[in-house]
């Protein structure tokens, strides 16, 4: 088949890697015991009123849903402190890096981000014709000075992903806060918070919502993939200016977020218990991770997510290979140029005993 049939950015894209999915590794290895810490899911699963209200919803899926799912952005702006006409939901967080990308990204139009980072941003520039302008870390951190000198006359958008996605540790206050004032008003902010839920409690944490109320070029991003545990039906919102959300609804896509969806995401909100006992398992889940690296003298980045970033000296595509084979996937550095260190989510107290046994005896 010719390769001119195709859109030609998308040989310039990336593809997407995933955590591999348990079911292929069954598969593949024939284990019965496979713990997943691959990809940031909540181990106590779902949100027990989020799965009441699917099953109340499911015997409706015959009729389409909500089309702008006016219920749940009602109550998104409640909570916020924003009006409805401020709120976009989406089909997950990358749905809206999509729509984000159609709304402002011009062939030649460039976009800053951070690495290592979410991949997603850089793909959906590049498939609109973008260039990503890609910063690399300092001292694990989004290098804010760089960031900002990269900047040009083509740029349109800056990324902060904030706790990062794939070292876990937030950008602190008073160097996002710097940044932000330096940054040129027309220049749109996308803040990633697909984790905020497990860092908003850090003092050190920025209000993202007070840059919105003072910024109208400026996008954040959250989920209800992680802590309300339905990764699996992909509900995801942005809260930006009515007048940005007003062109983004445009190309949104008439029924893109699901009758079931909706009510899980809508009912999980008022699921203060499962909060809860979220933030607790991941908080001890993570000590547990973090007091053997540092008994073990392993350099791990201080989490303020579900995953720790670590160090393990050791070839991450080797030691990845060697925990799937005795049942624990994890993700290796290696997918963003870190070789040597691997990103493994917290899980239940045993899946993370299970974990720390394997990986012992593997080092």
């Amino acid at each position: 088949m010719s390769n001119g049939i195709f859109r030609k950015e998308l040989a310039l894209v990336k593809p997407y890697s995933p955590g591999k999915p348990i079911e292929e590794v069954k598969r593949e290895l024939g284990l019965e015991r496979i713990e997943k810490l691959a990809s940031n899911e909540n181990p106590l699963g779902p949100s027990p009123l989020a799965v009441e209200a699917m099953i109340r919803e499911i015997v409706r899926v015959h009729l389409y849903p909500d089309s702008s799912a006016l219920e749940l952005r009602e109550a998104i702006a409640a909570r916020c402190g924003f009006g409805v006409e401020n709120v976009v939901v989406t089909n997950g967080g990358e749905h809206l890096l999509q729509i984000t990308a159609q709304t402002f990204i011009n062939g030649g139009d460039e976009a800053v981000m951070p690495y290592p980072s979410f991949d997603l941003y850089a793909s959906t520039v590049t498939l609109m014709g973008g260039k990503p302008v890609i910063v690399p870390l300092k001292g694990y951190c989004h290098d804010f000075d760089a960031m900002l000198a990269a900047i040009g006359p083509r740029t349109k958008l800056v990324y902060v992903c904030n706790p990062n996605n794939p070292t876990g540790n937030i950008m602190p206050k008073a160097a996002f806060d710097a940044f932000v004032a330096r940054l040129p008003a027309h220049v749109v902010l996308f803040i990633d918070e697909a984790y905020y839920e497990y860092a908003k409690d850090d003092p050190d944490y920025p209000d993202s919502l007070a840059v919105l109320r003072a910024r109208p070029n400026t996008m954040i991003l959250r989920t209800y993939s992680k802590v309300a545990g339905i990764a699996g039906i992909r509900v995801a919102y942005g809260l930006t200016s009515k007048e940005i959300a007003e062109e983004m609804l445009k190309i949104r896509g008439t029924f893109m977020t699901n009758r079931l969806a909706q009510a899980a995401a809508l009912a999980s909100m008022s699921d203060s218990d499962h909060l809860s006992r979220t933030l607790e398992l991941n908080a001890e889940s993570i000590g547990m991770m973090t007091e053997y690296f540092r008994r073990k003298g392993l350099e791990y980045i201080e989490s303020r997510a579900n995953f720790v970033f670590v160090n393990l000296k050791r070839d991450s595509r080797e030691i990845f290979d060697i925990l799937m084979r005795r049942g624990v996937i994890t993700r290796p550095g290696a997918l963003w140029g870190w070789n040597d260190w691997i990103r493994v989510s917290s899980g239940t107290l045993d899946q993370t005993g299970y974990f720390l046994e394997v990986l012992d005896a593997v080092l």
